[in-house]
């Protein structure tokens, strides 16, 4: 007799449509960081991160020239895509750490550029160098793309409570009036709202160009006036002029890479 509609079905079969194989999952990979000093760091850190504008990384990359600091350390990066700067055919790291024995900063350089979302990752890795290293306070060096007339050509601040005490009572500088920051200076800030660590993030408007030379002149003011350097920000100029190219190169990898401009927003 032939097969009908109401047979039994086989065993084994189910009328629920078969699952394609499952396969392992790959591990979830973020980004991570890590740092690796020589010696022992100044109790404070200056740094700069490359952003739109460079002016920060300007800023930071002109304090160690004319302060003559030395690399003392780096910070690796595992799984973004990699850059390997080189000056006179020698290879360095992205991201360095810069101090001198006679010098009361150390200073990071950031030439790698870290996407907004990667920020909290980055900055926990230095926070966490920077507690086992009794480093007592971090200042930012940063350009903001903001809407502004040339009277608002100078630098504005955004401070932890014991920062501005500490540093800013007698600091020709305003405070930015509103507006937020994200990635890595929203996570510095943060962490340190929430510890004994003092924070300072001073940020001025700067223009698309790269390096916004004026930007950085002003940030070296600041920094030079927050912290008695002894810095001329005179020859700046002639030292953007020098690694122009370099940061022209630089400034287009940050568009390809985020061309959305995740960026801080603030108002004057």
């Amino acid at each position: 007799m032939g097969d009908t509609d109401d047979a039994p079905a086989r065993a084994g079969e189910s009328d629920s449509p078969r699952k394609p194989p499952a396969f392992p999952r790959a591990p979830d990979r973020r980004p991570s960081f890590s740092v690796t000093h020589e010696s022992s760091p100044s109790e404070t850190l200056i740094a700069g991160f490359s952003a739109y504008g460079l002016a920060g990384l300007t800023a930071v990359d002109y304090l160690i020239d004319d302060l003559e600091l030395e690399v003392r350390g780096h910070v690796t990066a595992e799984g973004l895509p990699s850059i390997t700067p080189f000056a006179k055919g020698r290879p360095r790291h992205p991201t360095r750490l810069y101090s001198a024995d006679d010098v009361d900063v150390t200073v990071l350089v950031a030439e790698q550029f870290v996407p907004s979302v990667l920020g909290e990752s980055l900055a926990t890795s230095v926070l966490e160098w920077t507690a086992a290293n009794d480093v007592t306070e971090i200042a930012v060096l940063s350009g903001v793309p903001i809407p502004h007339g040339p009277e608002a050509h100078r630098t504005f601040y955004v401070a932890t409570d014991d920062y501005r005490e500490s540093r800013l009572p007698d600091a020709e500088v305003p405070a930015m009036e509103s507006g937020f920051l994200d990635g890595v200076n929203a996570a510095l800030l943060e962490r340190g709202m929430d510890s004994p660590l003092g924070v300072g993030v001073f940020v001025t408007p700067v223009h698309a160009q790269a390096p916004d030379v004026e930007a950085a002149v002003r940030l070296v003011e600041t920094a030079d006036d927050v912290y008695d350097l002894g810095v001329d920000a005179g020859p700046l100029e002639s030292f953007a002029a020098e690694i122009r190219r370099h940061y022209e190169d630089l400034a287009e990898r940050i568009e390809e890479r985020e061309p959305e401009g995740t960026y801080d927003r603030m108002y004057m």
